[in-house]
């Protein structure tokens, strides 16, 4: 097994309010035999998800997998870099002192990939359904700053916000702010299906459920990232032992998400000259989430003895085979304004502290509660987490804990409708920044309609931390946001993921392929030696 380990720069949360750039052709060699790329990502078409691939109603890591490779952005991110810069815009900024007022300049000749001319009205649209459709598990909590959107003309399209925010260029370059076609997306309602049109790298030329995607590449696309392909087929397995043979017996190139850890173990412990694997830092954090609406977990009480008896080492070491690293804060580690809250509000596990908190509230009884938790598919651990879990807590004596398995859709569902006690969901960045890390869960539009607010974090902090350009600036306020978290116990980290790709000895680009949200980006990947 050839090992590659990188320091990726994605995961230090550097910004800019003000972006300009020129817009280039995205050309790349391309062509030949398509790469196929494995993963366990699960996309499903059911009652709860009419409109898998819509941009307006998806918000997880396999969708929006696709989304990067086939919807175009205004902005994107180069190789390497956590600066947004321009793709279908030609170039973004400011307009104000007061940073309210933000006006990109679309590129000449943009087309979406069945022909249609791409305008600054497109633009305006997709921003404008996105708000409109407001799908509760959706993505439209990104740009809920957004106040209204002008497009004074095909070229011009002006964003007015609510509140100053240093962090909207890097929310216009995730898909939330893709852009369709409003000759084919109805304005209010989603595209149901498995179809899409973008103007991206790719076209998605056909999509088969729990077997596979074929892409080839968008001859219409004008944006700046270079192509290094002709064709990509996705196949979706269920069974990540079975994609792991598929790669080494050349079914398929690359292996992304998700390596299961014995997996990881073996793969790093192979000989094997054929197949390399790919090691980099990872911004992925893992959460349980308490329902402070509970009658179980109301009393903060409650929620800060789980705290005190959580044990992450054995967690990481035990479930996880050391593949991820313990976290004590909401903001991981290698972020700008990480720091370990957790850990210095409870310290080590206690069975007698925890006991303490109990008793001084008055509470003698076993504390009854339920962890809800994603089924498992290909190499995740949710179960084995969940159980391990529950076996901490209840051997303490002070809690009587079960667990309960959910399909992915109907856990997302159930979980923003607040009828779990407890539930656990693993975060992919959408932008490299501590704000990411916050807001998603704790500003007044958070995506999963936490029970739990906090007035500080919401009028106060995270509005401060906006108005900061220089990120680092914001270290005080992002802290108080931790130690307030730390405090009130609404969700407990549990750990941060390292991101591992493995690939074919002929496949190149592999160590660009992955971004800090596990993305896999199609066009870094190549056929030939490195």
């Amino acid at each position: 097994m050839n090992r590659k380990l990188l320091v990726l720069p994605a995961l230090l949360g550097v910004m800019t309010p003000l972006l300009t750039g020129c817009g280039g052709s995205g050309g790349g060699s391309g062509g030949g035999k398509a790469i196929v790329v494995g993963t366990t990502d699960s996309i499903e078409l059911t009652k709860d998800n009419p409109a898998p691939l819509d941009p307006a109603t998806s918000y997880d890591s396999a969708t929006w997998n696709i989304f990067y490779n086939t919807f175009q952005m205004l902005l994107t991110y180069q190789r390497g870099s956590t600066t947004p810069t321009p793709d279908a815009a030609k170039d973004c900024h400011y307009t104000d002192v007061s940073v309210l007022t933000y006006q990109c300049t679309m590129q000449e000749n943009q087309k979406f990939s069945n022909g249609d001319p791409l305008t600054a009205q497109d633009v305006k649209f997709s921003i404008d359904r996105m708000q409109k459709i407001n799908w509760p598990t959706g993505p439209a909590s990104l740009i809920s700053g957004v106040k209204s959107v002008d497009a004074p003309d095909d070229k011009t399209v002006v964003f007015h916000l609510k509140a100053p925010d240093a962090t909207f260029p890097a929310k216009l370059a995730t898909p939330a702010a893709a852009i369709v076609d409003k000759k084919v997306y109805a304005p209010d309602k989603p595209y149901n299906g498995f179809h899409l049109i973008g103007s991206g790298p790719y076209t998605l030329d056909s999509f088969v459920q729990a077997k596979q995607g074929e892409f080839t590449k968008n001859s219409n696309y004008g944006g700046t990232l270079k192509v290094n392909n002709g064709a990509i087929e996705l196949k979706l397995f269920a069974d990540s032992h079975k994609m792991e043979a598929a790669l080494r017996s050349g079914q398929i190139d690359v292996m992304a998400r998700t390596l299961s850890p014995d997996q990881i173990g073996t793969l790093l412990g192979s000989n094997d000259p054929e197949v390399k694997l790919t090691e980099s830092p990872g911004g992925e954090a893992r959460y349980l989430f308490l329902n402070t609406e509970s009658p179980s977990l109301k009393n903060v009480a409650v929620r800060k003895a789980m705290a005190q008896l959580i044990d992450r080492q054995a967690i990481t070491r035990d479930v996880y085979k050391r593949t991820a690293d313990p976290l004590y804060s909401v903001i991981p580690q290698g972020i700008t304004t990480h720091t370990n809250s957790f850990y210095n509000t409870y310290k080590d596990p206690s069975v007698p502290l925890a006991k303490a908190d109990l008793r001084n509230a008055g509470i003698t009884d076993k504390v009854s509660v339920t962890i809800n938790y994603r089924r498992d598919t290909g190499g995740t651990m949710n179960k084995a987490e969940a159980e391990a879990i529950a076996a901490q807590l209840n051997a303490s004596g002070l809690f009587d804990v079960a667990t309960k398995d959910e399909q992915w859709n109907t856990f997302l569902k159930k979980a923003s409708q607040r009828e779990y006690d407890i539930f656990a969901i693993s975060w992919l960045p959408d932008f490299p920044d501590p704000d990411n890390y916050i807001a998603p869960f704790f500003d007044k539009d958070n995506f999963l309609n936490l029970a739990y607010n906090n007035k500080t974090i919401e009028n106060t902090l995270l509005p401060a931390t906006r108005r900061q350009a220089e990120r680092g600036a914001t270290t005080t306020d992002f802290t108080k946001a931790q130690n307030l978290i730390a405090a009130d116990v609404p969700m407990l980290p549990l750990w941060q993921g390292k991101q591992y790709i493995a690939a074919r000895s002929d496949i190149t680009g592999v160590e660009w392929a992955l971004n800090s949200s596990t993305t896999t980006q199609f066009w870094e990947l190549g056929r030939g030696k490195s």
